[in-house]
């Protein structure tokens, strides 16, 4: 595990932020969230990675993202696991990023428009959860679809303040949850507002 968190790091450092904005390029290198159109965000690159290593990624895993946005976290998940099934609800953002990552050279990505607050139940269940887009609780569809063993990492509470939680099911299907912190996203559009 290690190994694979010093991997993820070395790619942090080497992933070009700015190849996922259009605009206020200039700004890439701050770390804070900045606009990328339609009331929404590309997050803090501190906060990327903290997450990225925070869902301790393996390599067979299944990952669902929610909220694809400008497709920078989705570069940040793809080289370190099998799939990534991401979804985003906002037709422009969701082009922008499946011609960016496929532009890179990522072909372990499956692309969804749709609202992500009920999932991607066809390709359920999987290893890994990311919510990048808080929810005012936590979406039961999301734990539905977690497996047995996996973990989910998502921002939950109102729309000025959340906390980041870090859940996992055990073997028995049982939820964990532990507060890694608190954090500030743009709201989960859906049945979880």
């Amino acid at each position: 595990m290690e190994n694979q968190s010093n991997k993820i790091i070395e790619h942090f450092k080497q992933l070009d932020r700015s190849l996922f904005m259009d605009t206020l390029q200039e700004f890439a290198y701050l770390d804070e969230a900045i606009p990328i159109g339609y009331e929404q965000t590309i997050s803090q690159p501190s906060l990327v990675l903290e997450m990225t290593l925070a869902l301790d990624l393996q390599k067979d895993a299944r990952v669902l993202e929610i909220g694809t946005g400008s497709g920078y976290q989705t570069a940040m998940l793809a080289p370190f696991v099998q799939q990534v099934f991401t979804v985003e609800r906002i037709k422009p953002l969701a082009d922008q990023a499946k011609k960016r990552l496929q532009t890179i050279g990522f072909h372990n990505i499956e692309f969804k428009l749709d609202d992500g607050s009920s999932g991607w139940k066809e390709y359920a269940p999987y290893d890994r959860i990311i919510v990048t887009a808080a929810a005012a609780e936590i979406p039961f569809e999301l734990t539905e679809q977690l497996a047995k063993g996996g973990k989910m990492i998502i921002p939950v509470g109102p729309p000025r303040l959340q906390e980041l939680l870090l859940l996992e099911k055990n073997a028995g299907g049982t939820l964990t949850k532990e507060v890694l912190g608190e954090v500030r996203f743009v709201p989960l559009k859906g049945k979880y507002e």
